[in-house]
Parts: structure tokens; sequence; C-alpha cells
């Protein structure tokens, strides 16, 4: 099977969602699916873990995602479908690394849903403090899939909003910073907060690379942007151009503001209690309003984010499937071109979320995260390992002509890899994120069994499997 038919025949599975997605949203949903809880709330665990030096672990997570999105840019460019990185995987790597990283990843933003929905009902605490939890959480949920139901078109253009007003004030963030560490003398802020309370690395190195880990979980989301690909109306220059754009305003955005943090609360005010630092900071400068005006900005955040979770669970369901891989009522297609019943099975984590919230009331966003990191970190890796094969499969068989290309490669794309590998490993040995692997290893191993069954169920009816190409 050579490369044209052979993925020609993956992607043409996933025929019928609408192409309704323009340039602009694409880039606006790529860099605002990376500004939600993880930087806004995340951000307290990981300075508790690394103090000031918690800077270089955003700076190296930083890193690790400029180099996923140049591995996944270069792939998205030549084959924009909604299976994305999976059917990638599918094709370069094997078909059951296909399965596992569809599963794994779906799996993920579930549970990040989940993440996502706990922190909107914390944040309306803020407003509403003797409000049930739970009732913020179905609420929102409400809406959200309501807003995914009706099409593509309706999610672009909320996500779009969602993220101008994420953008907008994480820019006022910055300037307001920036004139009170630089603007204003006599009031105590400034770098030289970086070395007090025990100095830029107070937890060791150690602290600091575990600190890593929940930065890569900010991140997570930009890799959405891959699978919103599939319903560009022109992939190819979009996913450039969100590329490009989420080069400069990850960095921008993550370490201008943390450094902006650490220059005016104490490190160990901002990483501790329940509330974002961004919070923390507003009430430290004690402008009328500010704090309420800010938490309404983390809550769209959160809330923009748990949107573009919910677009891209449901399209990965979709893509799982119409491999056969899923319930084919999972790949139907509204009239207006929504797997809405992908849709409603991608549900599962507000349900999970809101079970977890009344149990452990306390502990429930840490839990959540915890957990959900296996898929996503397993899915980063898995990434890097396909873009290897990707681009060793075309230098051998000169295929396609490729329009975007990774720099350096291979040792870029190896230095993903082992980074990723690096911090899978670290999660054992951590007390926050051991449920990372007690609950993703099981999880692969039920996954691993589950292929073979359905493989050997499939040939005994006599279906056909795709098989992937020689290499």
């Amino acid at each position: 099977m050579n490369e044209s038919n052979g993925f020609q025949a993956i992607a043409g599975r996933e025929k019928g969602l609408r192409q309704q997605l323009t340039s602009a949203q694409m880039s606006m949903i790529a860099i605002g699916g990376a500004i939600g809880t993880g930087l806004f709330m995340g951000s307290t665990f990981a300075i508790g873990f690394a103090g000031p030096s918690v800077l270089i672990s955003y700076a190296i997570g930083a890193l690790i995602t400029l180099l996923l999105m140049g591995c996944l840019a270069e792939m998205t460019v030549a084959h924009p479908t909604s299976g994305s990185f999976g059917a990638y995987a599918e094709f370069y790597v094997s078909p059951l690394a296909g399965f596992l990283v569809r599963y794994a990843y779906w799996a993920a933003i579930v549970l990040a849903v989940g993440t996502e929905v706990t922190a909107v009902a914390l944040y309306m605490k803020f407003w509403f403090p003797q409000v049930a939890e739970w009732v913020w959480i179905l609420s929102f949920s409400a809406g959200l899939v309501l807003i995914n139901a009706i099409s593509v078109k309706t999610f672009g253009r909320f996500e779009y909003w969602f993220s101008a007003i994420k953008i907008s004030a994480i820019v006022g963030f910055i300037l307001l910073g920036a004139y009170l560490v630089f603007g204003v003398s006599g009031n105590g802020y400034g770098v030289h907060l970086y070395s007090a309370h025990g100095g830029f690395f107070p937890n060791g190195i150690h602290g600091m690379w575990i600190a890593v880990i929940v930065s890569i979980f900010s991140y997570l989301s930009v890799e959405m942007i891959a699978v919103a690909a599939g319903e560009a109306e022109d992939p190819q220059r979009a996913v450039k151009q969100a590329f490009r754009a989420t080069l400069v305003r990850l960095v921008v955005f993550y370490l201008l503001t943390l450094a902006l943090i650490l220059a005016i609360v104490p490190w160990n005010t901002a990483g501790t209690g329940t509330q974002s630092p961004f919070v923390t900071v507003m009430q430290e400068t004690g402008i009328p309003g500010a704090t309420g005006l800010l938490n309404f900005v983390i809550l769209v955040a959160a809330v923009s984010a748990m949107n573009s979770q919910l677009y891209t669970t449901t399209r990965m369901m979709f893509s799982l499937s119409r491999a056969g891989h899923a319930p084919k009522a999972m790949g139907r297609l509204s009239q207006n071109g929504v797997p809405l019943n992908a849709l409603m099975l991608s549900c599962v984590g507000i349900a999970l979320a809101t079970l977890v919230n009344l149990i452990y009331p306390k502990e429930s966003f840490t839990l959540m995260m915890a957990v959900s990191m296996f898929g996503a970190l397993f899915a980063w890796m898995m990434i890097f390992l396909t873009h290897y094969r990707f681009r060793r499969y075309h230098e051998r068989n000169g295929g396609l002509q490729l329009s975007f290309r990774m720099r350096l490669f291979p040792w870029t794309t190896l230095l993903g890899l082992g980074l990723m590998l690096a911090i899978l490993v670290t999660t054992a040995f951590t007390e926050v994120f051991r449920m990372t692997l007690v609950f993703g290893v099981p999880f692969l191993v039920v996954l691993v069994v589950a292929y073979q069954f359905g493989l050997r169920k499939r040939s005994a009816a006599g279906e056909v499997a795709l098989e992937p190409s020689s290499r």
C-alpha cells in the first residue's frame, strides 16, 4: 500500500465534517486553548513546588511545547484531518498505536474537562459562596454542550471571543504588573523577591523539575489546532499562521506573567491557598473592583478551555468510530455536521467531576489533574515518535513535498521525545502525580487487550483492517 492511497483511505473515513473555521478563529483557538486553568490555577501548584525557579520549569515546558507544535504543524499541513495525530500514528507507526493514542488522549481530555468545570465552580464561589459547586458544574456544562451541539461555526465564534477576552486581560495584567514593578518605587516589589524566602531554588532542582509536569498540563490543548484543521476553511494556511502566533504568545504570556507575579507576591504566598496567584496579585494592588474583574477573566478562561476540550474529545471519539474502534453511532453526524452522540459521550468527564467534587471537595482539582495527565503525556510522547517515523518514511520513499518543515531534524524531535519520556517516568516518584501512572499503565494494558479482542472480532466478521505501510 503506498502512502497516498493509504492515508487518503484513513482521511476519507472522516468525511462529512463542515470546513467552517476561519484562519483568524484557528489562530485564536490555538493560543486560547493553552490559556486556561493550567495557567490561572495550575500555576499555584507549580509555584508551590518550584518557587521562583518555576520560571525555568515553564521555560522547559515552553520548549517542549514549541517542539511539539513544530512536529505537529508539519504533519498537519501534509494531512489535515480531524483524526490528527491519532490518524498519523495509525499510518506511520501502527494501527495499534493509532488506537492507543486516540483513546488515551480522549480519556485525558475528558478528565481535563472535569478539572476545568471543577475550577469554574471554585471561581463562582467568589461571588456566590453559599451556592453548592455542583450547581455551577451542571449549569455551565449545559451551556457549553449546547454551543458545541449547534455547529462548528458556532463553536468557532464563541471560542474566538473567549480567547480574545483572555488575551486582552493578560496583556492588561502584564502592563499593570510591569508598572507596579518598574514604574513605582518604594512599594517593595521587584526581582529581589526571586532570591527571598529560600532563594531561587527553595525546593532544589527536584522541585523545579516536578513543576515542569504542571507546566505541561498548563500548555495542554495547544495540540487541538491539529484536530481543528479537519474543519478549517484553509487548513494549510491556518495551521502555519496559528503555529507562528503560538510561538511568540506562549512564551510572552506564560513566562512574562509568572515573572511579574513572583516580583509582586513572594512565592511562598503565591504558591499556597486555593485561589489563583493572579487574583492574589490584584488583591495586593488594592485597585477597587480589580479582583472581581480578574476573577471573571479567569472564569472565562476555564469556560473557554472546557469548550475547546469538549470539541476535541468529540472529534477524537468521532475518529475512533469511523476507524471501527467505537460504536458506529459515535460517528454519525447531525444535519449541521456535528457528531452529537460523540459529544454526549464526551460529557462523562463532567459527570466524574461532579462525583469527585461531591466526595473529595478539597482534593478534586489536583486528583482530576493527576489522573488526566497520563493520556496527555502519552499522546505528546507519541506525537514526537510519529513525527520521527513520518519524516523517515518520506525521506526513504520520496513522498510528499512538505511545505512546512521542522528544523534540525532528527535532533529536535528526539529531544522532545526524550523529555516527554523523562517527565512521564518522573510522575512515579512524586506524591501528587503518582496516580498518573497508577491509573495510566493499567488503562493502557486494558486498551491493548481491547484492541486485540476487537481485531479478532473484526477478522472473524470478515472485515479487512487497514495495514500500515512497510517501513
